[in-house]
């Protein structure tokens, strides 16, 4: 037959199911709801290498070694005749154990020689506790090798149609319930309903018989907190089934490898595996896959979902850089969860900074990303500058402030107003639209839809436009509206703006880096990143590129790139996110923009008036005109979508803010070009005074000597120096206490690891007198540091 994935067998099997097939399975599939939703937001990091050989996936458990850390069921009642037997030896072949049903239609010793090694016994405690000891005994001279108790609710109220228990056969001496005759039990036979004959409470006492009277290994199932472990363990159980993957890791905790931890429940996928195994368990329980396998294809189809689920889990050790399944750990979850809690020792000491039961938090109660390099970033260097006040800083990347005026604030707000009334509205409507919170797409949209009309020739309706609070919320809203679960991918140039990649780190957003060259991002590095994901299972959505100028290694993409890059994104059929924040503000004729070459609305175009216009305002957008198709046919544009994710995060941009960047760009005729001509000269000459004087400071001789070197940008506010020593916030300190100078690490802005030998330096908010002083006073860093015998 064809190769399948498993969305494939998962598909093919809804679409062969009867009646009561649906029904039996949509059981399941409530059961481990919570286990699936768990599991769909949460993702994996990306290691910073690949191991240096195949990944190892055999895993030792109760002493036995098996292939994966893979146990298969536990099955019953499969719909086919030959069902049992086909997941059984497809398992033999794939080198995993099996947990077969005390309600199995094979007898044990018929399932054991298929086997041909041990199988597990899954049961329950049964009201006669003489049919619980009778099985134990069928399964231990059948060569079985372990039970595995489950305690609780029958998640099943029935067995499938056709399913004859032969293990409980007349032989067996079980009392019928109230005395009355088995076959009053009704349904396809007298065992159809198991639950007449199971014991529905968790009777500790019970599971504590049954391990007296057990001489195998026993795993109590339908564990779900940290107590039942505890008891568990007590008990005398060799092993743990957990039902909740939210618990797992204080289950984990409180077991502490004094027996093997196994989830049951939701497994569907190699990667969800993995996730388990970084959670606590020490394997997990594959039930649904090997059942839409079987209704497939039978054997073949129970074989082939095994190796593509132990493919997938080799990948996913891959792409995190985990050597073997036994090294997984909570590290490599992208979605951070509840910290394990310890086990119960009895009251915790008083703290002596804090009282009992007030407010205060860990930090591991918050959001991971708060504990992350990526959001200390600022604050550091903000800490430092403080800290430094005379040392001259090529740090901030922000417009030079003597191009602001005070009043130039009122005279925009005022040709606004002027601009409203001049449409015909009324007093009380001008009223209106400065002092609510007006539509949350935002008032101006038609002022920026013909301003980038007329400079950057971009033509879009003003509808798919949404006016944000700056391009930092465009980014959030972007992210949130494309990435949909925890196999879509966000691909980014790097070294990439921090902006975007914290923006990802607070929408749990997987981010993948597309390393850039000398000129640029290559799209034979672009194209090698989709395939790769998708060779991994997962789903490139868009790639995010600052096209001129960059932020912030200052390179520029050529025509011929742009040119190659959208025909790449139609060809694997995802979308661009363009930045270009320095279009406006950097001498001489730009490129044009990608989004005013974009045919085929394959282009999100993010914009920013904060380098234009002012910082302050905080005013940026999203130019989103790709179409939505719903489910019923309407159609919409993106931007419609976006609008309502904004309206539950900042309602609207302010109405002021808006006033004050519409009125500069109603002053200029939208031609932001020309009302930044003074300034894109200033940061030009900026910028050649740089390379100038970083030039006249360190020769080419003297670069050459040192093992020093920079790039050349022709506009924007950044450039990149390549140093021979680490740049990281150590040497920064030292710069700016020994030199009085300050810079900003590129390692800040690679969001899988790199630039640890480079700077950026900002040339924008500099002076010709403090970049004359400050490049010597950096070249003076620069040679003392390379010239240091590196330890």
């Amino acid at each position: 037959m064809a190769a399948h994935s498993l969305d494939d067998y998962a598909r093919l099997a809804r679409e062969g199911r009867d009646a009561v097939q649906a029904e039996f399975l949509a059981a399941e599939e409530r059961a481990s709801a919570g286990n699936r939703e768990i599991l769909e937001r949460t993702g994996l990091r990306q290691g910073p290498a690949e191991p240096p050989g195949p990944p190892e996936t055999a895993t030792k458990i109760l002493g036995r070694t098996w292939s994966a850390p893979l146990v298969v069921g536990p099955l019953a009642g499969l719909f086919r005749p030959e069902g049992e037997l086909a997941v059984v030896r497809a398992s033999r072949a794939a080198g995993l154990p099996v947990v077969v049903s005390a309600f199995s239609g094979r007898t044990f010793a018929e399932l054991s020689a298929a086997a041909e090694g041990p199988l597990w016994l899954h049961t329950r405690l049964f009201r006669d506790r003489g049919a619980a000891r009778w099985l134990v005994s069928r399964a231990q001279d059948a060569g079985f090798g372990a039970v595995v108790l489950t305690l609780g609710p029958q998640q099943h109220a029935r067995l499938a149609p056709g399913a004859v228990p032969v293990n409980l056969a007349e032989d067996v001496p079980i009392r019928p319930p109230s005395g009355g005759p088995l076959a009053d039990l009704g349904g396809y036979g007298p065992f159809a309903d198991p639950s007449a004959l199971l014991d529905h409470t968790v009777d500790w006492p019970g599971v504590e018989w049954l391990r007296s009277v057990c001489p195998l290994p026993l795993l109590i199932a339908g564990v779900r907190t940290p107590e039942d472990a505890s008891r568990a363990l007590r008990s005398g159980a060799d092993g743990i089934v957990a039902e909740t993957l939210d618990t797992l890791p204080a289950i984990a905790a409180t077991v502490a490898g004094r027996c093997p931890v196994l989830l049951r429940g939701g497994i569907g996928r190699g990667a969800d595996v993995l996730v388990s195994l970084a959670s606590g368990a020490d394997a997990v329980l594959l039930e649904r896959p090997v059942l839409d396998g079987l209704l497939v294809a039978g054997r073949e189809g129970v074989g082939a979902v095994l190796d593509e689920v132990v493919r997938e889990l080799r990948a996913a050790l891959v792409f995190t850089g985990t050597g073997s399944a036994a090294d997984a750990d909570p590290g490599l979850l992208r979605t951070g969860r509840t910290p394990a809690r310890e086990p119960d020792t009895g009251p915790p000491a008083r703290e002596a900074a804090h009282p009992p039961r007030t407010g205060d938090l860990r930090k591991s109660d918050l959001h991971t990303s708060v504990g992350d390099p990526v959001l200390d970033t600022m604050n550091f260097l903000n800490e430092v500058t403080q800290r430094y006040p005379d040392a001259i800083s090529f740090a901030p990347g922000r417009p030079y402030d003597g191009f602001f005026d005070t009043e130039q604030i009122v005279t925009h707000i005022r040709a606004y107003l002027d601009h409203l009334t001049g449409q015909g509205l009324s007093p009380q409507a001008v009223r209106t639209a400065m002092y609510q919170y007006g539509p949350t797409a935002g008032q101006i949209r038609e002022i920026i839809a013909d301003s980038l009309r007329a400079d950057e020739n971009t033509d879009v309706p003003a509808e798919s436009i949404v006016v944000t609070v700056g391009a930092q919320e465009a980014m959030l809203l972007v992210l949130r509206a494309l990435i949909t679960g925890p196999d879509d991918v966000f691909l980014v140039s790097s070294p990439c703006y921090v902006g975007i990649t914290g923006a990802a780190l607070l929408l749990d957003t997987e981010v993948r880096a597309v390393e850039e060259r000398a000129d640029g991002v290559s799209c034979a590095d672009f194209e090698a990143a989709i395939e790769r994901e998708r060779a991994h299972g997962r789903r490139p959505r868009a790639f995010y590129v600052v096209p001129d100028h960059s932020n912030p290694s200052g390179t520029t993409m050529s025509m011929r790139a742009r040119v190659e890059l959208l025909d790449l994104a139609a060809r694997h059929d995802l979308l661009i996110v363009e930045d270009s924040p320095y279009r406006l503000v950097s001498p001489g004729t730009p490129l044009p923009s990608l989004k005013s070459l974009d045919r085929d609305r394959r282009v999100i175009q993010l914009g920013s008036f904060s380098k234009t216009i002012f910082p302050g305002a905080r005013v940026g957008f999203v130019v989103a005109d790709q179409r939505v198709t719903g489910e019923n046919g309407a159609t919409s544009l993106l931007a419609d979508e976006l609008a309502k994710i904004k309206s539950m995060v900042t309602v609207n941009t302010s109405s002021l803010s808006q006033a004050a960047v519409a009125g500069a760009l109603l002053s200029a005729r939208g031609r932001l070009s020309e009302l930044n001509a003074r300034p894109a000269e200033y940061y030009g000459d900026a910028m050649r005074a740089t390379l100038r004087e970083l030039d006249r400071n360190l020769p080419a001789e003297r670069r050459a000597e040192l093992g020093v070197g920079w790039n050349e940008p022709t506009g924007g506010f950044f450039l990149t120096v390549h140093v021979p020593f680490p740049a990281d916030n150590e040497t920064l300190t030292r710069s700016a206490q020994e030199f009085g100078v300050l810079w900003t690490p590129m390692k800040y802005f690679y969001p899988q690891a790199g630039g640890d030998h480079a700077i950026r330096l900002s040339t924008s908010y500099l002076t010709p007198a403090e970049i004359t002083e400050g490049t010597a006073r950096l070249a003076r860093f620069i040679t003392a540091l390379s010239t240091e015998p590196q330890t």
